[in-house]
């Protein structure tokens, strides 16, 4: 039979002899925690899931060993909801302890991916006729960036979509706009209206007295090549606000 003998070390914690026994060594907690959650996810249990499990399915991928919950709750401590780390730039999820490049790859991937079939539903039919997927699609495109942004929806004779295009990336408070830029881009597509697209990095979507003005200098440059703007929406996290209802276009 083997005797543990013990005695204290120098900082008077408990050491065994040579040749004696070790303790058993516990078992991390986390495992069979990755195998039990995708199951769970796979039995139809995905809309249940809170928002960290969600991001640890995601983030399996990237860091295949390991637990990853707690870094799944620190980016949610972080950037304060699942969109809002979906919407946050590379560099800025690796600001979170943990995130590599690999990590940041996969999160951006699932953005782009959601936008990409908001996008297609926007684009299927006149805008005017889907409404409601067009201010899903500015919501999710814009709603969580960190900066300003200024895009153009282009369309044409049917108000259908024919490019989205990024015209101007700002500060978190103002993205320069230059009307001519506008108009000349859309006599390139041939474009028979248009819809101006902004986001506040604040969350509140309320139009401020320069988003009016700039609206009007662009409304000017397309006026005579008898462009039209449709509407001019501004997103923020609260929702997405528009010229034409509330009466401001």
């Amino acid at each position: 039979m083997t005797h543990r003998l013990a005695v204290e070390d120098a900082a008077g914690q408990p050491e065994l002899w040579a040749g004696a026994s070790p303790a058993p060594k516990r078992a991390a907690h986390y495992l069979g925690h990755r195998d039990r959650l995708r199951e769970r996810a796979l039995a139809g249990g995905l809309p249940a899931l809170p928002d960290y499990e969600v991001l640890e399915l995601l983030l399996f991928r990237a860091i295949p060993r390991g637990d990853v919950k707690p870094l799944a709750k620190a980016l949610l401590a972080r950037f304060g909801s699942l969109a809002a780390v979906l919407g946050a730039s590379a560099e800025e999820l690796k600001t979170v302890s943990g995130i590599g490049e690999a990590a940041a790859l996969e999160l951006k991937l699932v953005q782009e991916a959601a936008l990409r079939a908001a996008r297609a539903a926007a684009s299927k039919r006149p805008v005017i006729s889907s409404w409601s997927a067009l201010l899903a699609y500015v919501k999710q495109a814009l709603a969580h960036e960190a900066r300003e942004q200024f895009r153009v929806l282009f369309l044409d004779k049917k108000n259908q979509l024919i490019a989205d295009e990024v015209m101007n990336r700002g500060t978190v408070d103002h993205a320069p706009v230059y009307p001519r830029e506008v108009a000349r881009r859309a006599l390139e597509l041939s474009a028979s209206a248009v819809i101006l697209v902004h986001n506040h990095p604040s969350g509140d979507p309320t139009p401020s007295a320069a988003d009016v003005d700039m609206t009007r200098q662009v409304a000017e440059a397309l006026k005579a090549l008898r462009i039209a703007i449709h509407d001019h929406l501004v997103a923020g996290r609260d929702g997405v606000a528009s010229f034409k209802a509330l009466g401001l276009l």
